[in-house]
């Protein structure tokens, strides 16, 4: 964080403060560490500080130290609002567009209070006085780790503190295997386990409690499975009946578009997810090397994210989606190929 940043920050903490901290629209661990991380740390500092969402999390999520105190906009809009009202400053985590908090744009953007982001994806807006974006960080839980260090309070940090921002950074890492993970990133969690997070207890809360409707649910994932050699791409379709009639919950279908990126040769994947309710097809999208799904998203599906991971979506049926999909891959051929 740079010091102009730092210095109106620490400004805008300089005395107590109600703080209402939000993440995105179908928050995920790096959304949640973050924001729960950055709370504990404000309340640390003497500062009334509350979490919302836009919407529910996944229950594989809940178990993080804090959870239980998200207040979300779907379940409970007039206290979100009411928050929202009385705030002071409003943090804003692991987004950089007001438009990726769903209905809870409208309030945010009747909201009195002064704005400050910390996040780590591509192309931020213009909203916050304060703005901490850095597009080369692991993860929003990293970042949080060196707001606290900027704000020279590393002492702070907690157990409670290090589980969230442990676990958002392993996530968003792929346990430590993806290009963004740094030497430094190595550093931080080696301080953050020094400070109480446990990495194997967090590990298996994580990745070791699927249900056997989600591992049947990812059998039918797999079955539907289309390679496309020619552009070294591959995806993975699953329409609203497959999703009921394995008893879909909310982030069931995590991670499932990277078997297709693990495929050898293949270096684009896309995983299309009907949701009738919202009449959309969701997208998500991973790469490696050079080739941009932060581009390809952003041109195509309104979307958006990361060069090797982003989301989008489409409202064009499941079926139509996936040919257009198809469609545009000529337009990219050199590049994929030569990526």
């Amino acid at each position: 964080m740079d010091t102009q940043t730092t210095a109106i920050v620490k400004e805008l903490l300089s005395e107590t403060k109600k703080i209402v901290i939000v993440g995105h629209k179908n928050p995920d661990a790096d959304a949640i560490g973050s924001c729960l991380g950055l709370s504990e740390f404000l309340k640390t500092q003497g500062h009334v500080a509350t979490v919302l969402m836009p919407n529910t999390f996944p229950d594989f999520l809940k178990w993080m130290p804090g959870s239980e105190n998200i207040l979300t906009y779907d379940q409970q809009p007039e206290q979100c609002e009411k928050f929202i009202d009385e705030a002071q400053v409003i943090f804003t985590l692991d987004f950089n567009a007001l438009n990726r908090v769903g209905d809870l744009e409208t309030p945010l953007k009747s909201a009195k209070a002064e704005f400050v982001m910390i996040d780590h994806h591509q192309q931020p807006d213009s909203y916050p006085v304060a703005t901490y974006s850095d597009t080369s960080m692991s993860s929003t839980c990293e970042m949080v780790y060196h707001f606290i260090d900027a704000l020279e309070q590393l002492d702070s940090l907690s157990e409670t503190i290090a589980t969230n921002l442990y676990t958002g950074i392993m996530t968003d890492t792929g346990s430590f295997r993806f290009s963004s993970t740094s030497a430094t990133t190595h550093r931080v969690i080696a301080d953050l386990i020094d400070h109480g997070a446990v990495n194997n207890v967090i590990h298996e809360s994580i990745y070791d409690t699927n249900s056997p409707d989600r591992m049947t649910l990812l059998g039918v994932a797999l079955k539907n499975l289309t390679i496309l050699p020619e552009y070294k791409t591959a995806f993975i379709s699953l329409s609203q009946k497959e999703l009921d009639d394995n008893n879909f919950k909310k982030g069931d279908t995590e991670g499932f578009v990277n078997y297709a990126l693990s495929i050898q040769g293949i270096i684009f994947a896309v995983i299309f997810i009907e949701n009738k309710q919202e009449n959309i097809v969701k997208m998500s999208l991973r790469s490696k090397g050079n080739f941009s799904v932060n581009e390809f998203a952003r041109t195509y599906y309104n979307g958006g994210g990361h060069t090797n991971a982003a989301g989008g979506r489409s409202t064009k049926p499941l079926d139509d989606t996936i040919t257009e999909f198809i469609s545009i891959l000529p337009h990219h051929k050199d590049a994929l190929v030569n990526a």
